[in-house]
């Protein structure tokens, strides 16, 4: 259930108008209070803060969101302003800026499209639809090419087997189909790939993965890495791990947003605040077991100030 993973998680004593007055007390006149801003909007859920912006329109006359951009910048801006986000929709905004302008990030249309499920996908195709009035599968064609553009379309079609329902005997056979589409062949089928990746429910694929150890000797993560190469590589990749184990897929996507040189503050947000409220807990959990440190540290580590206060709090603060 979401919720109940989530480091975010709503009050049950509160009053949206007094939320909106504090607010709004925050932001006016000379400086902000920006402590005052994180307080109010980390301890309230996403249902809880769309109270808050009708009841500052209603009572203020103003904007939240208008105003919170005119009173603050850069990621921590980013950030609140993701907060007060429906989640649909900020997954919708973060897929056509993925598209937008000259370049295109690969990387963040593979981690939404693999990891949502049916229903959050066929959400964002008709918010899509109804945000920027084209299709979304119609900006993936145009911005995308070759095999990546095959499996990305598949995947936006939100259409993978959602039943629990496993035929051993399609086991043996995709399991196979897989092997002599790689291991077992000069050069690679991806297409049967992708069939296989992007229409089998979790279940089957779980068998399919072991079945497929057995007959090759190799884990299908090798396979795929040894066959494959570049974004096409990546988005199968991530599909196997989304089906394997979610929170350890985005605890690596965080993890190697901040390791190394700069930091990918587009896939920290986006990850901290679309999985706050719904699997940070366990995505907590994969990531000190992945890594042996918590990430409340690697945040601590590599980012400051308010940015720093408000993602340290989306992650539960504390050293769990």
């Amino acid at each position: 259930m979401a919720g109940s993973w989530g480091t975010i998680k709503g009050s049950t004593s509160f009053s949206a108008e007094e939320d909106a007055q504090k607010l709004r007390k925050a932001m006016k006149g000379l400086g902000t209070d920006e402590d005052a801003i994180i307080e109010v909007l980390t301890k309230r859920n996403l249902a809880q803060r769309q109270q808050i912006a009708i009841a500052y329109k209603s009572s203020i006359g103003r904007d939240l969101i208008a105003d919170l951009k005119s009173e603050l910048s850069g990621n921590f801006e980013r950030t609140i302003v993701a907060l007060m986000t429906p989640i649909t929709l900020y997954d919708v905004q973060e897929l056509k800026n993925a598209m937008k302008g000259a370049g295109t990030d690969e990387g963040c249309l593979i981690e939404i499209l693999a990891s949502r499920t049916n229903d959050e996908i066929r959400r964002i195709n008709e918010t899509y639809k109804h945000q920027y009035g084209t299709h979304l599968e119609k900006d993936i064609v145009s911005d995308t090419s070759s095999m990546l553009r095959r499996v990305l379309v598949s995947l936006a079609t939100g259409n993978r087997d959602d039943s629990n329902y496993v035929d051993e005997g399609l086991v043996q056979q995709d399991a196979q189909c897989l092997y002599e589409a790689g291991e077992a062949r000069w050069g690679t089928d991806e297409a049967q790939f992708m069939t296989v990746l992007c229409s089998r429910n979790k279940h089957h694929l779980e068998k399919v993965f072991r079945a497929y150890q057995n007959l090759s000797g190799k884990d299908i993560t090798e396979s795929i890495k040894s066959e494959m190469s570049g974004d096409l590589e990546d988005a199968l990749l991530a599909i196997v791990k989304c089906m394997r184990n979610r929170s350890a897929y985005f605890a690596e996507r965080l993890y190697k947003s901040m390791k190394g040189l700069g930091t990918d503050d587009n896939t920290l947000i986006r990850i901290m605040v679309s999985r706050c409220e719904i699997d940070m807990i366990d995505i907590k959990a994969e990531f000190k077991r992945l890594y042996g440190k918590s990430l409340y540290s690697f945040i601590k580590g590599d980012t400051s100030g308010d940015y720093r206060k408000v993602l340290l709090r989306l992650c539960g603060g504390g050293e769990d």
